[in-house]
């Protein structure tokens, strides 16, 4: 029985093993190609050991596309939206869950049916607005319409109804004002659960490319990943060593991020109750 235990242990590990090979390989030749030159990536047997010339397709990256001002526009597009949504988010989060007012339900109803339609149904519409507004490769036409997401109100929502209602009568009986209660006592609670919203919406942003397609057409506002399409246009020489650099730097955000918050978007997402 003891080895029959062992064995499956043994079985899972080796599951688990293999399983973690074939999700991190793609990675690890991503940041192996950009280290090489174009010849050598599409060598046969493929080349797995990093060369000496991440440097050089650095340079070469820099000064054919701009890199730089892409990964700002990114940066500044995906941080400011992530600030935004997470905190109307959690303020309508809030209001939805913890108060009573007309319409509430028909109103909630609306974001629910708002995060059903398909995100292509509405590049239209908002293409025109913006075009109304003069907003078109600028970076309002970018960030504005992400300020606040139909997701982000329904998972405050739900992580707030987990919020006791006595901690709000009593901060109410203390003479706290609601403003107060909310930024003071409820906000500081929602940590985790802002922190999960904050790498989703992050994550989206960051890997936003059919938007920025549609209201971007010079090349200093371009994001990282339309910069990245730009480069691999069919009818052009493509530079696969550079594609991979980019690939790679616009990579590093996104692993910081999740290693630096991966505890409070765990327990962000699965939980939904207050301890004491």
């Amino acid at each position: 029985m003891q080895a029959k235990r062992e064995f499956n242990k043994l079985l899972l590990y080796i599951i688990a093993l293999i399983g973690v090979t074939i999700s991190v390989f793609p990675f690890y030749w991503m940041f192996t190609a950009s280290t090489l030159k174009d010849s050598q990536i599409f060598k046969v047997p493929p080349t797995l050991v990093p060369g000496g010339n991440f440097m050089d397709n650095l340079m070469n990256l820099a000064g054919s596309w701009p890199l730089w001002r892409a990964l700002i526009n990114s940066l500044a597009v995906s941080g400011i939206t992530t600030v935004t949504t997470i905190f109307f988010s959690a303020l309508a989060g809030y209001a939805f869950a913890k108060y009573r007012f007309k319409g509430r339900d028909s109103l909630f109803f609306t974001v629910l049916l708002i995060m059903m339609v398909p995100t292509q149904v509405m590049l239209v519409p908002m293409f025109i607005i913006m075009m109304n507004f003069n907003w078109m490769d600028t970076y309002f036409a970018l960030i504005i319409p992400y300020l606040v997401t139909p997701f982000g109100v329904f998972l405050m929502r739900q992580q707030m109804l987990a919020f006791p209602d006595d901690l709000i009568e009593a901060a109410k009986i203390d003479g706290c004002r609601d403003f107060g209660i909310f930024f003071r006592i409820v906000l500081p609670v929602m940590k985790p659960a802002c922190a999960a919203l904050g790498i989703v919406t992050f994550m989206q942003q960051w890997g936003n490319f059919i938007w920025p397609l549609v209201v971007v057409s010079s090349k200093e506002m371009y994001t990282l990943p339309l910069m990245l399409s730009m480069m691999v246009q069919p009818g052009q020489v493509v530079q696969y060593g550079q594609v991979m650099v980019a690939a790679a730097i616009g990579l590093i955000p996104m692993l910081i991020l999740f290693l630096f918050f991966q505890k409070h978007f765990v327990s962000g997402v699965f939980g939904g109750s207050v301890k004491g």
